[in-house]
C-alpha cells in the first residue's frame, strides 16, 4: 500500500473534466495525451476543482464576507472537575460536535491513560489526521503498561500515508494493531476503556457517527455518545475480537453491526412502520444521512409510504429515491442542509403505532456501507437524550427555511423560502449552545 502511494500520481487517467467554455482543440489535444476516448470527456457547468477556491479564503480581508469565529463550547453533560467515569456510572452523555468541544472526547480518553486502574484500551482509527493529540495519547497509554489495541483501516482514502505511519509507530512500541476484516473497509468509530474496579472489571464506552479527527471535529456535524452501559459496551468488545481474531461475528444485544444484521434491521423497521400505516396506526419515519442510494432501503421507503406512513428524509448528499411522485412517493419528503459546516451526523427515527425507537450510526443508507464496511448503529433509549437528539438534529433541521433544499417531483432542488433572512438550524444550534462573538471578528480559513 506504500508503494502504491508514492505512484498514485502516475497512474492511468479514466476520465477527462473540463469547463462547459473549453474549445474542442483544448480538450482534444488534452485527450489525445492522456489516451482517453471522448466518452471518458465531462464539460462541467462552473470551475473545475473546486478545491482549489478553498486557497482563496485565506487571501480574504473583509470582515462582511466572513463567518463570525465560532468556538465550541465544553460539553454540557460533563461536568468540569469531576472524573468523567465516574460521571458516566450514573448516565450517558451526548456531545453535538461542532456546537460542542471535542475536548470533551480528548478528556476522557486523557483521563483513562493517566489512571492507573485503566487496563486496556481500545479504539478503531479511520481519519485522524497526521498532527493528533488523540494518537499521542494512545502512545503514552502504551509507555504507561496499559494494553492498547488499534484497529486501523489503511485504506481511508487520502488518509492511508497519516493511518500507515500511526500504525507503524504504534507496532513499534508494543501496541496490538490490527488491520481489520479482508474484504471489508472499518469505517465503525468506537473506543472502549475496560477499568480495575475493587474486583470487577468496568466498561467505558464512546461511539460517534464521525471520526476521531479534531480538525473536522470543528468543520462537521457530529453526535459523539459516552456510556457504561453493560449491554452496550460488552458489545463493543464483542465487535472488537471480532476484528482481532476474524471469528464469527458475535451475538449482540444492542448494537447492531454492518455488514452482518444492520441492513436486514434497518428492512424490518421501515417495513414495521409501514404495517403500522396500513393498519391506521401512528406511523413515521424521520432519517438523517449523508447519502441514500440502497435500493432495497429505497423501495421499503416507497412501500412504506404508499401504505400511508409518514417519512422525512435529510440527506446532504446523493439521494436517488424521487420523492413527491402523484400515486408513488407523494408521502415522502427530501430536503438537504448546506449550512456552514459540513452536515455529518447519521439519525434514524420509527414510529410504528407506539413503538419509538431511535438509532444513531457510523453508515449512511448505501450498498458499499451496508455490504462492504464494518459499520455500527445503536439506540437512543434514554428519554431525555432522545428527545435531545430528535429537536436538535430532526426537528431543527425540518424547520430549517435558510439553508434547506428541498428535492421536486422533477429531480430538482428547490431552494428554501427565506434564503437571506430565514432561520437556519445550524445557527439556531449555536444560538443554543454559546454566544456568538462579535460580527467584526474574522474566524481565519472560515468563508
Amino acid at each position: 500500500l506504500r508503494q502504491g502511494l508514492q505512484h498514485r500520481h502516475y497512474g492511468q487517467a479514466v476520465r477527462l473534466e473540463v469547463s462547459s467554455g473549453c474549445s474542442q482543440f483544448l480538450y482534444d489535444f488534452l485527450l489525445a495525451q492522456f489516451g482517453l476516448p471522448a466518452a471518458a470527456l465531462y464539460r462541467v457547468q462552473g470551475p473545475v476543482n473546486l478545491v482549489r477556491l478553498t486557497q482563496l479564503v485565506d487571501l480574504v480581508n473583509d470582515p462582511s464576507l466572513m463567518f463570525a469565529p465560532w468556538n465550541s463550547a465544553w460539553p454540557r453533560q460533563l461536568q468540569p472537575g469531576m472524573p468523567i467515569m465516574e460521571q458516566l456510572r450514573r448516565r450517558d452523555v451526548l456531545i453535538h460536535q461542532p456546537f460542542e468541544s471535542f475536548d470533551g472526547l480528548l478528556a476522557f480518553l486523557r483521563e483513562a491513560v493517566n489512571d492507573p486502574n485503566v487496563l486496556v484500551i481500545k479504539q478503531t482509527i479511520y481519519r485522524t489526521g497526521s498532527d493528533s493529540e488523540l494518537m499521542d495519547l494512545l502512545t503514552e497509554a502504551v509507555r504507561r503498561g496499559k494494553e492498547v489495541m488499534a484497529v486501523v483501516e489503511l485504506k481511508a482514502r487520502f488518509d492511508e500515508e497519516a493511518n500507515i505511519n500511526w500504525a507503524e509507530a504504534l507496532e513499534s512500541i508494543g501496541a496490538q494493531v490490527v488491520y481489520g476484516v479482508v474484504g471489508l473497509k472499518t469505517h465503525a468509530k468506537m473506543l472502549l476503556v475496560t477499568r480495575r474496579e475493587g474486583r470487577q472489571l468496568k466498561r467505558y464506552g464512546h461511539l460517534s457517527t464521525g471520526n476521531y479527527n479534531m480538525r473536522t471535529a470543528k468543520l462537521y456535524t457530529d453526535l459523539s455518545y459516552l456510556t457504561a452501559d453493560e449491554d452496550m459496551t460488552a458489545d463493543m468488545d464483542g465487535v472488537f475480537n471480532h476484528l482481532a481474531s476474524q471469528n464469527r461475528p458475535p451475538r449482540l444485544r444492542k448494537l447492531m453491526l454492518a455488514p452482518f444484521h444492520l441492513h436486514r434491521r434497518m428492512l424490518e423497521k421501515i417495513e414495521q412502520v409501514g404495517l403500522a400505516a396500513s393498519r391506521g396506526e401512528d406511523a413515521r419515519i424521520v432519517a438523517k444521512m449523508n447519502s441514500l442510494t440502497d435500493e432495497a432501503l429505497m423501495r421499503a421507503l416507497i412501500l412504506a409510504g404508499q401504505r400511508g406512513a409518514r417519512i422525512d428524509l435529510i440527506v446532504r448528499g446523493a439521494c436517488m429515491l424521487p420523492a413527491g411522485l402523484p400515486g408513488a412517493t407523494e408521502n415522502i419528503r427530501v430536503r438537504s442542509v448546506i449550512g456552514r459546516f459540513l452536515e455529518h451526523t447519521r439519525v434514524f427515527y420509527f414510529l410504528a403505532g407506539e413503538q419509538e425507537d431511535l438509532y444513531l450510526s457510523s453508515a449512511d443508507w448505501m450498498n458499499r456501507n451496508m455490504m462492504r464496511r464494518v459499520e455500527l448503529a445503536w439506540p437512543v433509549t434514554d428519554p431525555s437524550l432522545r428527545q435531545q437528539i430528535v429537536d436538535e438534529c430532526l426537528v431543527a433541521y425540518l424547520h430549517d427555511n435558510r439553508d434547506a433544499w428541498t428535492l421536486n417531483a422533477e429531480g430538482g432542488y428547490d431552494r428554501a423560502e427565506h434564503p437571506t433572512d430565514g432561520v437556519g438550524a445550524q445557527d439556531a444550534l449555536m444560538v443554543r449552545y454559546g454566544p456568538v462573538p462579535p460580527a467584526g471578528a474574522v474566524e481565519q480559513g472560515a468563508a
